[in-house]
């Protein structure tokens, strides 16, 4: 079958009729012939074209498939000479190169087109500078298929770093993933490689075919797509941004507070399974208004970077820069932050820069060796999950990384980064035995690199993107995780508490009789609740893997768990730090998160047997995050000590916590915990010197309260001050907020 040219436009009218042939050019060195038509020549620009020769301009040309192929210029047409292999070529008596088109002839027609080979570089030496050097921040915007106006016409530009490949070339749909006509020219020592293709726009698909040093011959994705075809497929799509941003008022403002000192309760979910079935257009219809009404102040989305396997939640990324394109395209999903925004809800991704998946048509031996993974087998390998680390020692993968970060936050209006699995990027002995690792050149287990590539861009997004924030998943005591760069420390914004995570779970598994004896766990804590930024998580990591769900977690019958699991997330609510609650426990479902089916909505449906159960529990998270709003003492100081104060810590015996938050100008909440499952009548608690300006307390919040299926146990009066101290009446697993009584 002939192949038909469909990358470059048609003329506007039929092609002109031929002259005769121009003179042979001469012939190609048979070196060069040889690595132009194998795929392995670095300059074929030097070839291909018009470039002077004596008695005038040589033209050359690789149409493979093609029965002719001739020169228009001024709308005469002069046929090149066949030189096999699907060269043709001729020399014209013209004294300097003119502008010109081809015009290329299959056995399904003729088609006028630009030649790519007579177009300067689309890329400039400030850009392959910066590359050069890892400190390119816009980096999308230098490489990968970019669609633009060169030289006057319309096409994209491709461009590609596979720094150790012999050649490169483009392949698509455009030549039906034939590259043999679309040879790129290496741009020098940046190892970036370029190829401008006039008449090829949005929407073509495209991969890149590399020859590797060795002489091996693949395709493989491009790695700054921007849009990719829908797994299982694999092919780059060319993208351009279109979407008309509504969101001014949100972008002006989100920088006002630091997040420390601002509400911070947020939602976690899986975008795919949330509402299974929907795009990111019927998402943006209905989740943005789900958690808004839930109280919820941000929105966090498990990783929606492109990924090949759905099980895998996102967590092994093969498209950086491309939003998945199961739920629609880039527009479709900068749409969906757009209506968050726009519905007050700030929106966090889950970023992955600490490995990739093996599949061979990505990002793994790029260009044939090891580029964007260490050269080092065992350092490359990531023990735990069959996975490849980035090379954090190279200055070009570093800003591959930190550009993407800032890609995200630029071009998407993302607000913040949860970085996922720090840990395994800060330790070279992570996961990994005496003798399959290296000390670094202290001696130590840290991994420096990693460290200056951490420390760079969280320096990077925050100076670029101010209002943005990041957010370490960090489960060791590493020390100086949210301390800034310029005090040594890695600069991220808030760590997410995973001791606080582990150990309250901990206590909260125990049958009430039993949690006198573990009554540390949700205390302990407090002894490094401001060493760092915390947000307290539970996310899809704690209610997977037969860990279950969070109300199946608790012991006892079913109100007995349904109450734990009210007076946990009162408890945690009021703790210092941040909360984060992942789909489906706040309206605490009994199965565990499954990627194939999301949350179980029809435990809320009408005629569901615990229907009330459920929706109680979530009418709890409600005005949980409506008085957490409103109370600045539960937000306001989270990172400062003074906002802090144990009233009870000692009652072991009787399963109590009680604690006063403290705002900025020093107004109190008292919340009180209780964890076994009596009523506790005529409680006495003794209230510190600090307190003393209050007079009476008024409950403004009770999860053991009727409407939350509780057995409605309140303390429906204002209770006064006497003697030092209040006395209160304690419901049955649950937890009471209390704030100052209006005089």
């Amino acid at each position: 079958m002939a192949l038909r040219d469909t990358s470059l436009p048609e003329p506007s009218g039929p092609v002109p009729p031929a002259a005769g042939p121009g003179a042979a050019a001469p012939p190609l060195d048979p070196a060069d012939r040889e690595r132009l038509l194998s795929g392995a020549h670095h300059e074929p620009h030097a070839l291909l074209g018009a470039h002077a020769v004596p008695g005038g301009i040589a033209f050359r040309a690789l149409r493979p498939y093609a029965r002719s192929v001739s020169v228009v210029i001024d709308g005469e047409l002069t046929p090149l000479v066949s030189e096999g292999d699907g060269l043709f070529s001729a020399v014209l008596p013209l004294a300097a190169a003119p502008a010109y088109t081809l015009a290329v002839a299959y056995e399904q027609g003729a088609h006028e087109v630009h030649d790519p080979y007579r177009f300067l570089p689309a890329l400039g030496e400030l850009d392959l500078h910066l590359i050069r050097e890892g400190r390119h921040e816009q980096l999308w915007q230098a490489l990968g298929a970019q669609p633009m106006l060169h030289q006057g016409v319309a096409g994209t530009r491709f461009t590609v770093w596979a720094p150790n490949a012999r050649g490169v070339r483009v392949a698509g749909d455009f030549g039906l993933w034939d590259g043999t006509a679309f040879p790129m020219r290496s741009l020098g020592a940046a190892g970036v490689w370029e190829l401008f293709l006039p008449g090829v726009g949005e929407g073509a698909h495209y991969k890149f075919e590399i020859t590797s040093q060795y002489g091996e011959r693949f395709l493989k994705a491009d790695p700054m797509a921007r849009r990719t075809e829908t797994p299982p497929a694999t092919a780059s799509i060319v993208s351009a941004a279109h979407h008309a941003w509504r969101d001014q008022e949100w972008m002006a403002h989100r920088a006002d507070v630091p997040v420390h000192e601002a509400p911070f309760s947020v939602y976690e979910v899986h975008l795919p399974s949330w509402r299974k079935g929907l795009t990111y257009r019927e998402l943006a219809e209905e989740l943005p208004a789900y958690v808004k009404d839930l109280g919820f102040t941000h929105v966090e989305l498990m990783p929606v970077a492109e990924h090949p396997f759905g099980g895998s939640w996102g967590y092994q990324v093969t498209g950086f820069y491309a939003p998945t394109s199961r739920l629609g395209s880039p527009d479709d999903f900068r749409y969906f932050v757009d209506a968050c925004h726009r519905a007050g809800i700030g929106v966090i991704m889950d970023w992955v820069p600490a490995h990739f998946p093996k599949d061979d048509w990505a990002l793994a031996r790029f260009d044939g060796d090891p580029l964007y993974e260490p050269g080092n087998a065992q350092r490359a390998e990531h023990p735990d999950w069959g996975t490849l680390e980035f090379d954090f020692a190279r200055t070009e993968v570093r800003n591959f990384l930190v550009a993407n970060a800032v890609y995200w936050c630029e071009e998407f209006h993302i607000d913040g980064l949860r970085v996922d699995a720090v840990a395994s990027m800060l330790y070279l002995d992570y996961s990994r035995e005496p003798g399959q690792w290296t000390p670094n050149r202290y001696g130590g287990r840290e991994d420096l690199d990693a460290m200056a590539f951490l420390q760079e861009m969280n320096a990077t997004v925050y100076r670029r993107v101010p209002g943005v924030v990041t957010i370490a998943e960090e489960s060791t005591a590493w020390g100086g995780v949210t301390a800034q760069t310029d005090q040594g420390g890695l600069g991220f914004g808030l760590k997410w508490n995973m001791g606080w995570m582990h150990d309250s779970l901990e206590y909260m598994s125990h049958e009430p009789v039993h949690r006198k004896h573990h009554h540390h766990e949700m205390t302990f804590s407090m002894v490094y609740a401001y060493s760092e930024n915390y947000v307290l998580p539970i996310s899809h990591d704690e209610v997977v893997h037969g860990k279950r769900a969070l109300v199946s977690k608790m012991p006892g019958d079913w109100w007995q768990r349904r109450a734990d699991h009210r007076a946990y997330l009162g408890f945690m609510w009021a703790h210092p730090g941040k909360q984060l609650l992942f789909m489906g426990q706040e309206f605490a479902q009994g199965g565990e998160f499954s990627e194939e089916h999301g949350p179980e909505w029809r435990l809320l449906e009408d005629g569901a047997c615990a229907a009330g159960d459920h929706r109680g529990v979530r009418d709890l998270v409600r005005d949980l995050n409506t008085v957490y709003q409103a109370a600045p003492a539960l937000w306001q100081c989270d990172s400062r000590p003074e906002g802090f104060r144990w009233v009870t810590v000692d009652a072991a015996d009787d399963n109590v916590y009680a604690f006063l938050r403290y705002d900025a100008s020093g107004v109190p909440l008292l919340a009180v915990s209780h964890f076994s499952p009596v009523v506790r009548e005529d409680y006495r608690l003794c209230l510190p010197a600090d307190a003393g300006d209050v007079g009476a307390w008024c409950e403004v919040l009770n999860t053991d309260a009727a409407r939350y299926g509780g057995s409605g146990v309140v303390n429906a009066e204002p209770v006064g001050r006497e003697d030092g101290g209040i006395r209160l009446t304690l419901p049955p697993l649950a937890t009471v907020w209390l704030a100052p009584h209006p005089a």
